[in-house]
């Protein structure tokens, strides 16, 4: 069988984040505050993560608070359009991984640790609470993406969060671990899904 040429195009290329080198920060200096605005602006109209990530820094009024609830908004969002999906279980895992990355890019405007933890029992509760039936579907793929994402939220809460917390957190987990590990399909699972938060 032919074998096609390597691609090199973005899609399947991880390129690190660029570093200002000397004379880019030298030049940056020379700009007037007019140039740097007009910069900035431009900037931020090409990149929305940017825009919210400054927003964040510049604005009082935009908080982790507010944040939160615009990004647990969109999750809820992603969880609605899954349903009316024609293959519900997979449209399940396509919601369930966008909501992944809408807390990942909160966490990354914010830098709060504990909003990225608030935002996946987010998650895990729409789920548990409406979508646990889809657990039993011949696909594995949105049990595997629950059972993941409730083991790293785990783990999160005890590498990223204060102890003082731990057992703010400990009694939902354990449920949300305990009803994974009831499912046969625990047996399968090819990371560790602890049974409890162990604090």
């Amino acid at each position: 069988m032919r074998q096609h040429p390597a691609r090199h195009d973005l899609a399947f290329r991880s390129f690190p984040m660029p570093v200002p080198s000397t004379e880019f920060k030298k030049a940056l200096k020379r700009l007037s505050d007019k140039e740097k605005e007009t910069l900035l602006l431009r900037a931020v109209r090409r990149d929305a993560e940017l825009y919210e990530t400054l927003a964040f820094e510049l604005l009082p009024d935009v908080t982790v608070e507010q944040v939160y609830a615009e990004t647990s908004d969109r999750i809820h969002e992603l969880f609605n359009v899954a349903v009316t999906g024609r293959l519900l279980n997979r449209s399940l895992t396509k919601a369930l991984s966008k909501a992944t990355k809408e807390t990942a890019r909160a966490r990354r405007i914010t830098k709060d640790k504990r909003l990225e933890v608030d935002l996946n029992l987010y998650t895990l509760r729409l789920i548990f609470d409406h979508y646990t039936g889809q657990f039993d579907s011949p696909y594995n793929g949105f049990y595997v993406g629950t059972a993941r994402l409730t083991a790293r939220t785990a783990q999160l809460v005890l590498t990223n969060l204060h102890e003082d917390l731990w057992l703010e957190y400990k009694s939902e987990l354990d449920d949300f671990l305990t009803q994974l590990h009831n499912r046969s399909k625990s047996r399968n699972l090819r990371f560790e899904l602890p049974r409890e938060l162990a604090v």
